[in-house]
């Protein structure tokens, strides 16, 4: 067998080997990665590869599979690995700070890579990074009756949770003041029809209400992003001091609720952040068959969490727990004023279309 052989096989070996990390990208998580930066001693995907290429004197890539491997090399890469590599470079990921994953867009995964070899922002022993608190700046902005940009000023208050844009770049008062608690930001880079295009929506007078902004540098639009999640989160903290920021494995599955009371809807997400959630409950009435309880199906327990409760439909029946007794009594009066709604013409349609999608 010839040293390139050789040599291939070992890395090969590498991607494959338990507790390493190496069998799936170390910068998005994609699976099955091909390419390596053998200066950083990391295996990274192919589109990853691309943006490492950016900063040679960081990082330098090369193919798995293609390129010839020196000894001394394969030697590097064994004594480090996705794993290790990622403990010195992640060592402090603020919990605001979004990881992007391999689906997700470019500009999210460059400056995230950027942000952890290049600027070097979470060591355990680099300077130590404030959340972002208070920010303004200027963003370009789609027009509501017309796809043209406009250059317009936005403030980001944290400490009040609000957010404030306006049309005139010296302006007293605002176009626009959103609510944290109401807003949810995304990337929407082909729909905005911008590599940097940012989705910010949120809730006005029962109405779900979109702004499309992007900036032409890519940091400032991820910094914006980033600290619009800060400042949720710290909303969360404040509104829910007992929300643990680590999820603990229970038989049931953690996630974080949200009642549209108008719209009589029980939506959860996998976290608190996610811009979109992963389902939804319809709450119709007492006449229809909608119910809920504060109990658990005899044989079921909620392992740490006792404190139950269950929403009967007419299709089935949604199990959930509660960490405390306080937020049971306090989803089962918020449930309950619902129920006690009288249904409107468009609740009826929604129940009628419920009930199609059952059958």
């Amino acid at each position: 067998m010839s040293d390139r052989e050789r040599n291939k096989k070992r890395l090969l070996e590498l991607l494959q080997t338990a507790g390493t990390g190496n069998a799936h990208c170390a910068d998005c998580g994609a699976p099955d990665p091909d390419w390596a930066s053998y200066k950083l001693g990391i295996f990274i995907c192919l589109n990853c590869s691309g943006i490492h290429r950016n900063f040679p004197d960081i990082s330098k890539v090369k193919s798995v599979r293609l390129d010839f491997w020196e000894d001394s090399t394969v030697e590097f890469m064994t004594r480090n690995g996705n794993l290790r590599v990622k403990a010195k470079y992640e060592a402090r990921v603020p919990a605001f700070y979004y990881i992007p994953q391999a689906n997700d867009c470019l500009v999210l995964k460059e400056q995230w890579i950027r942000a952890k070899y290049e600027r070097q922002e979470f060591m355990a022993d680099g300077k130590t990074i404030p959340p972002p608190g208070n920010r303004e700046g200027f963003l370009w902005k789609r027009g509501r009756d017309n796809a043209q940009f406009l250059r317009r000023r936005f403030v980001l208050l944290s400490k009040e949770g609000l957010l404030k844009y306006y049309t005139k770049e010296e302006g007293k008062y605002p176009k626009a003041v959103i609510s944290i608690k109401d807003l949810n930001a995304t990337f929407q880079t082909e729909k905005i029809g911008n590599p940097h295009g940012l989705q910010i929506t949120y809730r006005k007078e029962g109405h779900t209400r979109n702004l499309f902004v992007y900036h032409e540098s890519g940091k400032e639009i991820v910094d914006w992003f980033n600290a619009l999640r800060a400042a949720r989160l710290q909303y969360l903290k404040l509104t829910f001091p007992e929300l643990p920021e680590s999820e603990q494995r229970e038989p049931f599955k953690k996630r974080w609720f949200a009642l549209d009371s108008q719209e009589r809807r029980l939506l959860y997400y996998k976290n608190p952040l996610d811009a979109f959630e992963q389902g939804q409950v319809f709450i119709g009435s007492k006449e229809q068959g909608y119910d809920v309880s504060d109990d658990l199906p005899k044989g079921i327990r909620g392992n740490h969490w006792k404190a139950g409760l269950t929403i009967v439909t007419p299709q089935r029946k949604f199990v959930f727990t509660c960490p405390t007794e306080k937020e049971q009594r306090e989803w089962l009066r918020s449930l309950r004023d619902v129920l006690s709604c009288p249904m409107t013409p468009l609740n009826l349609l929604t129940t009628s279309t419920e009930s199609g999608r059952s059958r």
